[in-house]
């Protein structure tokens, strides 16, 4: 048996979809344990794109149990209609091998329109959210409120919840933002028939972990976002609702803390975010738009232009720890072909002092600025190489000076999107 927990080392969008797909080729379990479908994971197939947003990256792998558990937030609509794409397009013969937590909260539409209305409310605060819905259902959650999967299911008692929500959220819709009430007889009607579209999927998901475990399977645990748009621990408020950290395996899928053996965190070769807050090396130049569109950053979700800049080890180090990594992956190595110099950030220096640690406030990341390291760079058209000896050395070079800089291992780099565009120098699945 070897348990595997894959999370993001950045603000997201480090392409974890990819990797992930990549591992379940020895996984027998690919468990989601955060977010929504804030989320999107980009998988190319044999040349064809599959984006994801609720169902794991290890749907495209014959055999592979899929489960999303109970620390994610589910909006039925689009995870019905994942599933039909799914099946419609011949990727999911075997419905039965995708499972979701009827612990998992439910989006509903007021949710949505919440969350709408209090960015539109903000305006220049805005945080940057996808409108997805994805806070305001953390936050019923929180209150003990929340409408869950199972819920759906039972139609009853289902209506008398609704009706308890709709009272409290159109009173916010209508007086606070001045927006149009929602129907609370609507949203229960829809309730009801994602409960019965959704019902075979259904299942107590931590109990087939437990199975897996037990009987010695490999499972391979998929985080959503990025360690800084950790709730807890990334740079709040510009973050997500929930936690994104690889501790978050556990209590959102449902093992407890010695289950996990090894967190392999994932990071781009350089560091891009989408939304608001502070972004220490971000190139607002050409060469920042260089790594945009070389590096195709626009959302999987909401097709926003992502902000890019240079790969920045303070904020990789400060993930090793908040983690535990064991390893890392280097995914987008071949965006960075062609430059004559290669920058690193190594440090950074708040209110004209160096500091090597990330910071604690917003404030002081704020006013950090980077303290570059400047390597050479190379040339050389990346997408075929598959072993880390045919790298051109400059290449090899940057990469080692990462694992220096960040005293964990690069175990796997990416130079392109295809499954066979990766290159292995350790087996991250090892027990």
């Amino acid at each position: 048996m070897a348990t595997l927990v894959a999370v993001g080392a950045q603000w997201g969008d480090e392409g974890k979809g990819k990797i992930v797909d990549w591992l379940a080729t020895r996984a027998d379990v690919v468990a989601r344990f955060q977010g929504g479908n804030n989320a999107g994971h980009t998988l190319v197939v044999d040349g064809e794109q599959t984006v994801l947003h609720l169902v794991p990256a290890g749907v495209l792998r014959p055999g592979v149990l899929n489960l999303i558990g109970p620390g994610v937030v589910v909006d039925p609509r689009v995870l019905i209609e994942e599933l039909e794409k799914l099946v419609s397009r011949g990727l999911l013969h075997d419905p039965s091998r995708v499972r979701v937590s009827g612990r998992a909260h439910v989006i509903l539409d007021w949710n949505v329109a919440l969350d709408k209305a209090r960015e539109e409310t903000r305006q220049k605060g805005a945080i940057g959210t996808t409108g997805r819905g994805i806070g305001p259902t953390y936050e019923d959650k929180v209150a003990r409120r929340g409408i869950r999967v199972a819920d759906l299911l039972d139609p009853e008692s289902l209506r008398g919840a609704v009706e308890r929500l709709a009272a409290e959220k159109n009173f916010e819709l209508k007086e606070v933002h001045h927006w149009s009430c929602v129907d609370a007889e609507s949203v229960y009607r829809k309730a009801c028939e994602y409960g019965r579209k959704l019902g075979p999927y259904v299942d107590h998901t931590g109990r087939l972990l437990d199975h897996a475990l037990r009987e010695g399977k490999n499972v391979l645990f998929e985080g959503a976002q990025g360690t800084f748009l950790d709730v807890d621990h990334g740079t709040y408020p510009y973050v997500t609702s929930s936690n994104c950290v690889a501790g978050a395996a556990c209590t959102g899928s449902g093992v407890g803390p010695t289950a996990i053996q090894r967190v392999l965190g994932i990071s781009k070769a350089y560091t891009t975010r989408v939304g608001g807050g502070p972004f220490p090396t971000e190139d607002t130049g050409a060469a920042g738009e260089r790594l945009r569109e070389l590096g195709s950053e626009f959302g999987a979700t909401t097709g926003r232009p992502r902000r890019c800049g240079w790969l920045d080890v303070v904020m990789l180090r400060e993930a090793a720890v908040v983690n535990g990594l064991t390893g890392l992956v280097i995914n987008k190595l071949d965006i960075l072909s062609g430059l004559a110099e290669v920058p690193i950030a190594v440090a950074y220096t708040i209110d004209g002092k160096r500091s090597d640690e990330f910071p604690m406030t917003l404030g002081e990341l704020s006013r950090a600025g980077p303290v570059y390291e400047t390597l050479p760079g190379w040339d050389a058209d990346l997408s075929r190489v598959r072993r880390f000896e045919d790298l051109p050395e400059a290449a090899r070079r940057y990469v080692e000076r990462i694992e220096a800089l960040v005293d964990v291992p690069v175990e796997v780099l990416s130079v392109g999107p295809g499954r066979d565009q990766t290159i292995a120098r350790s087996d991250p699945f090892r027990a």
